[in-house]
This record gives structure tokens, C-alpha cells and sequence, in this order.
């Protein structure tokens, strides 16, 4: 056989194999239940939402968790566990008091979101503008009552503009600073008043049957013991409390009509 023939196929096998094991060496691509990603999903909105965003990018007093490096070394949720059941009080994060299947699910979804948005050949943000906007416009002079707290030609004059559809919409669900409060950046606060008459306001941090947690005027975190629901007395001002309360009994047709008709406002 000719000599240039022998090396040239002896090259051609060569480059083979060095493809064949370098793709070999590859890690597989990380695979989380879909089911299990999707309880994650609405148990993380529903707990570290308000301050991390629905979809884990970070919001107002939460960092982007996506880029976190206590989520980035987590290891089926045991670094992230550590974190929820422990919390950050010197950060403004209260503990969570959640079973390990359900720390498993958040992991897993912030996982999946990393993956997700690492792999840019497949990740996609589909559109999210299917809602009928009349009918997200009846919903919110109607049954909504939206229009108690907002104006379309005040503070919400605009806003189609302003936001694209997703972060709308996420807006929608957690408003954050988001409303005719928000030049103020109106926070959930909370005033503490004890059986020694001594009252103490500021930025709620964390409540429960057991505890009420804030931030003080000169910006020490403070937490007090609920021996009763009376003792301390505490006060609970939320601006955002209609959208919570809507939260319970939305259904998918009202958030994507009400989003639709959102973004016509422009």
C-alpha cells in the first residue's frame, strides 16, 4: 500500500478517536424530574420570591441566585438546605422551615434554570402575550377591582412600554416596589408594640406563630417572641397585600388575559 495512503487513513483514525473520547469525556447533560422542577418552581415563588424574583434573577433585596455560588457547589439541595433552614438574619433572609423533599425541589429547579440558561442553543423564552386583552381589561375594572389602586393614565400609564411581556408579568405576580407606591419603594413593614408599651417599626424581615423579625430605624435586625397573638402586639402594613390575596385564587386565563392587556398600554 502506498506510504501517503497508510498515513493518511492511520491520521484519519487517529483525529476519529481523539473526537470519539473527547466527546466521551464530556459530562452528560444534567437531567432533573420535570414534575419535581415544577413543585420547586411554585414552592420557591411562593417563599423566595418577593425577594429573588419568580425566576430566580434576583429582585429587590434578594441576590441573583442563578449566579450564587452556594447554588452553583450545591449538591442535591444539602449546601442549599443549609441556607433555608437556617437563614441569613444579618443579611435580611429569615429561615424556612421546609422538609427535605421540598428542598430537593427548589434545588432542582434552580438547577434546571442554570442548565436552562447556560444552554443557549436550546433555551427559549416563549411568548407569553396568548391572553385575550379584553378580557384582561374587563377583569381589571371588574372582577379585579385593579383599578382601586391603579390608573391606567397614572401609574400605570405607559408600562406596556416600559417592561417586556415576561418581566410584566412577573411584575404582575410579584410587584416588588412595582404600583403607586413605588417612587417611595414601599416595603412590607411591621410595628411591634410590646406589654411595656415601647413600640419599635420598621422593614418586616420574617413572621410566624412563633416570631416577628424587622429591621429598625437605625438598621439593627430585631426579633421579638409571639407569646400570643396579642403579646407583643403587632401590626402588619402590606401594600402589596392585594396582589397576595390574588395570588390564591388566580387562574392561569386571568393572569395571561390581564398581561395581555398590560401590554397594550403603551
Amino acid at each position: 500500500m502506498d506510504m501517503r495512503i497508510l498515513l493518511q487513513r492511520t491520521l484519519r483514525a487517529i483525529a476519529g478517536f481523539s473526537i470519539c473520547v473527547a466527546l466521551a469525556a464530556q459530562p452528560a447533560p444534567p437531567k432533573y424530574d420535570p414534575v419535581s422542577v415544577a413543585r420547586g418552581q411554585q414552592a420557591f415563588v411562593a417563599s423566595c420570591g418577593f425577594c429573588h424574583g419568580s425566576r430566580a434573577k434576583g429582585g429587590e433585596k434578594g441576590p441573583d441566585l442563578l449566579r450564587s455560588v452556594v447554588v452553583l457547589d450545591d449538591e442535591n439541595g444539602k449546601g442549599i438546605g443549609r441556607v433555608i433552614l437556617k437563614g441569613r438574619p444579618e443579611k435580611g433572609m429569615p429561615k424556612f422551615a421546609m422538609t427535605e423533599d421540598q428542598i430537593v425541589d427548589i434545588a432542582n429547579f434552580l438547577h434546571q434554570s442554570i442548565y436552562s440558561a447556560a444552554d443557549r442553543d436550546s433555551y427559549q423564552t416563549l411568548n407569553i402575550v396568548t391572553g385575550d386583552a379584553s378580557a384582561g381589561k374587563a377583569y381589571f375594572n371588574g372582577a379585579g377591582n385593579c383599578g382601586s389602586c391603579h390608573s391606567v393614565t397614572g401609574d400605570l400609564k405607559g408600562i406596556g412600554a416600559k417592561y417586556e411581556p415576561v418581566t410584566l408579568q412577573d411584575r404582575l405576580l410579584m410587584p416588588l416596589d412595582f404600583g403607586p407606591s413605588a417612587s417611595t419603594k414601599a416595603v412590607v413593614t411591621v410595628t411591634v408594640t410590646t406589654p411595656s408599651g415601647e413600640a419599635v417599626s420598621g422593614p418586616l424581615l420574617w413572621i410566624d406563630d412563633f416570631t416577628v423579625a424587622l429591621r429598625n430605624s437605625q438598621g439593627t435586625y430585631v426579633s421579638f417572641a409571639r407569646k400570643s397573638d396579642v403579646i407583643p402586639q403587632v401590626e402588619v402594613h402590606n401594600p402589596f397585600k392585594p396582589h397576595s390575596d390574588m395570588i390564591l385564587h388566580f387562574s392561569d386565563a386571568e393572569i395571561h388575559n390581564l398581561t395581555a392587556y398590560l401590554v397594550t398600554l403603551k
